[in-house]
């Protein structure tokens, strides 16, 4: 995904945590290695970036679905996840990753309840995570999140750590102020759920006069940049307000299309130069946390909404979802295979059926590919997946056995 390069054969190295050489092979016959693969003319690429998810409503998938967004919210996501304690995140976010490795994902960026357990789950997995801010009315504070953000920028190589809070109809103005004030005093970026369904921009409209965009930007809270998640309901202007302030949008094709959200206007955002990632959302809405079906939707709605079967092409979205996803998340040295940048790398099985014959590789990978081509995922230098099988520190059956428990336990 390196500008400029192209598939090619060769081979890559990996010391330590970081991708110290691409290029041809027999270049340094001599050097020894803990382990040489061979990768019998499969693909080696950037891991995918999901940047936008909630990893530990694993708990919920299959439980509250076929309903509207404001429904599925009030009736039953909110109430369940007050009975959720730090230690259910813990245990419900190693399940979200493992998923997330089968599907060559080495990063998401989570927004989500009790961020202690979440990156206490990413670190003993060996997962690359961002913290997003989860701000609201009801759960967490503008102090905690200042103290998230202060302590996990910089305590782990795989944490980070941004601003942001849940939605504007979610958040008073009040605290909506103490956000942007944070964003000013550390000249930082903010994140947050953003126009994704109509009833929300017709709301902010009737209480503001304003649509959220207009009306967040209006209190200084992307003064520095961030990101919307969703972007389905966008004005002209307030897309002149994304590229203005450098904001990146994250879409979420699966998740709104199952709450019947809408269409993102994809192909006019790209065609502004906002930059675009794609994030699964959560395993409640979705129901799957699959990079491979994410991006077909991204590239096929695109051309359904515009009636035009030439737009938003498989090299534009293969580039959202790694390149992306990665700057989005301000993973800018996660984002290509290159000296220097972090090892995270996936090995994509070619020698199956739908990934023959290779007439085009990235559009095999956008069009036909599936989890079932991912053969290898390594983060950090780590191999945590690897034909089938996990190296994350637990069996996967007591994770299992974990979320099942938890989920007896709420039903009881």
């Amino acid at each position: 995904m390196a500008d400029g390069f192209e598939i090619c054969e060769g081979e890559l190295w990996v010391s330590g945590s970081e991708v110290v050489y691409v290029g041809n092979a027999g270049v340094q016959e001599s050097l020894l290695w803990d382990r040489e693969i061979d990768v019998q003319g499969n693909l080696l690429m950037p891991g995918f970036k999901n940047a936008h998810t909630h990893s530990a409503m694993t708990f919920l998938r299959s439980y509250a679905d076929d309903m509207p967004l404001f429904e599925w919210l009030n009736q039953q996501v909110f109430p369940m996840e007050a009975k959720l304690t730090p230690e259910h995140i813990y245990h419900l976010s190693k399940l979200a990753i493992m998923e997330y490795l089968t599907s060559g994902i080495t990063a998401n960026f989570d927004m989500y309840l009790t961020p202690d357990t979440m990156v206490q789950a990413s670190v003993d997995c060996g997962f690359r995570t961002v913290i997003c801010g989860a701000v609201n009315d009801f759960s967490q504070s503008v102090e905690e999140m200042e103290g998230w953000y202060q302590k996990y920028n910089g305590i782990h190589e795989l944490i980070g750590c941004r601003l942001g809070f849940h939605a504007e109809y979610t958040t008073s103005r009040e605290i909506l102020e103490g956000i942007a004030a944070l964003a000013e005093k550390y000249q930082a970026p903010v994140y947050t759920h953003l126009a994704e369904t109509e009833g929300e921009v017709k709301q902010c409209l009737e209480r503001n006069r304003m649509t959220p965009v207009e009306y967040l930007d209006s209190l200084g809270m992307f003064k520095h940049g961030g990101g919307g998640f969703h972007c389905v309901y966008m004005t002209e202007r307030d897309m002149e307000i994304l590229k203005r302030r450098g904001m990146y949008v994250v879409t979420n094709p699966a998740s709104n299309l199952k709450l019947a959200s809408g269409i993102a206007p994809i192909r006019d955002m790209s065609a502004k130069g906002i930059p675009i990632a794609i994030g699964t959302d959560g395993p409640a809405s979705n129901n799957c946390l699959d990079m491979f079906r994410e991006m077909f939707l991204v590239t096929a709605l695109a051309k359904y909404r515009e009636k035009d079967a030439s737009v938003v092409d498989a090299n534009e979205v293969l580039s959202m979802a790694t390149v992306g996803g990665a700057k989005a998340m301000g993973l800018n040295d996660c984002d290509t295979l290159e000296p220097g940048k972090k090892a995270d790398v996936i090995l994509i099985d070619l020698h199956q059926p739908n990934m023959q014959p290779l007439n085009n590789i990235t559009k095999n990978v956008v069009y036909s590919g599936c989890r079932q081509n991912v053969k290898l995922t390594m983060v950090n230098g780590k191999i945590l997946y690897e034909d089938g099988k996990f190296s994350i520190g637990t069996e996967p059956e007591e994770i299992y056995e974990k979320a099942n428990a938890i989920c007896n336990f709420f039903k009881n």
